[in-house]
């Protein structure tokens, strides 16, 4: 039985996989910054899931799941380790604290290091070739986003440390894949607009408008389980890609945006925040 760690459970896309990957038989082991008091999975898939207390910003907390992870493994191998915790808050970045984007940071990009230096040894084990690392970005990751600024740095900054991160392991044969999902079904976006109504700054009517579209946008987005199958289909490829993209109405949401020159995406995200008023500052 391959034993999975997935980070990050509570909760959509991490919550879906999890029980996706239980169905397909894996032994999965689920952390939670903080353990729930009752988890049906525990009884339910007996012995094949694992809650584990974990915060990936506490190197305290660390420590106490890797003793945890050597108990449960044994001599085992780590088949793969899923890095899906991640956190995003919304605000201009001229009025963005500074503790908020440490945070974003250390959740999205520091936290994912520390976890995959800490696992990377249950990996290796027994030459185990085949294994794989699994990091959960976003759009995000290829695409500058107004009110995310700094969400959108930790996904860049997760894409170019994942690229180099699998060149390293070819050796040992483990793979790192990206995952970016566009729009997903998932409470992201129902905090985000709440935290819009926080905003008392000049960029206040702006900031809504473009999270009331988003809002509406994601009702039409993907579904966890829908990333779920996509990552399942990953970890069972002989020789998965290296980035996969799923999105919703994907032509229009992926594939155009990608082609388009700048100044152009420009235009359509201030068509998104403007009131009907305002004059279009890309256009002369």
């Amino acid at each position: 039985m391959k034993n999975i760690l997935i980070t990050g459970v509570s909760s959509g896309i991490g919550e879906a996989l999890a029980k996706k990957l239980l169905e397909e038989g894996y032994r999965v082991i689920g952390s939670y910054r903080i353990l729930p008091a009752h988890h049906p999975w525990v009884e339910s898939y007996r012995g094949r899931f694992v809650a584990l207390e974990m915060d990936v910003t506490s190197e305290t907390s660390l420590q106490e799941a890797f003793q945890r992870m050597k108990e449960l493994l044994g001599q085992d191998p780590l088949y793969a380790l899923i890095n899906n915790a991640g956190i995003a808050k919304s605000a201009p970045l001229e009025k963005q604290s500074m503790s908020d984007i440490h945070q974003i940071f250390d959740v999205n990009v520091f936290g994912a290091i520390r976890v995959t230096q800490l696992f990377l040894p249950f990996m290796k084990r027994n030459g185990n070739s085949g294994a794989r690392i699994v990091n959960i970005s976003s759009g995000a990751g290829k695409l500058a986003i107004p009110f995310l600024g700094a969400y959108a740095a930790s996904k860049h900054a997760l894409e170019a440390l994942s690229g180099s991160l699998r060149r390293e392991l070819m050796p040992f044969g483990i793979d790192v894949v990206l995952v970016g999902p566009g729009n997903v079904r998932t409470p992201i976006w129902d905090k985000a607009q709440a935290e819009t109504q926080l905003d008392t700054s000049e960029y206040r009517q702006a900031h809504r408008n473009f999270f009331n579209y988003m809002v509406q946008d994601s009702k039409h987005g993907m579904t966890p389980d829908q990333i779920a199958v996509c990552i399942h289909k990953i970890l069972a490829h002989p020789k998965p890609a290296v980035r996969y993209a799923p999105v919703a109405q994907k032509l229009a949401n992926w594939y155009i945006p990608r082609l388009l020159p700048e100044r152009w995406i420009d235009r359509m995200m201030f068509s998104m925040m403007k009131s009907e008023q305002q004059k279009d500052p890309t256009k002369n």
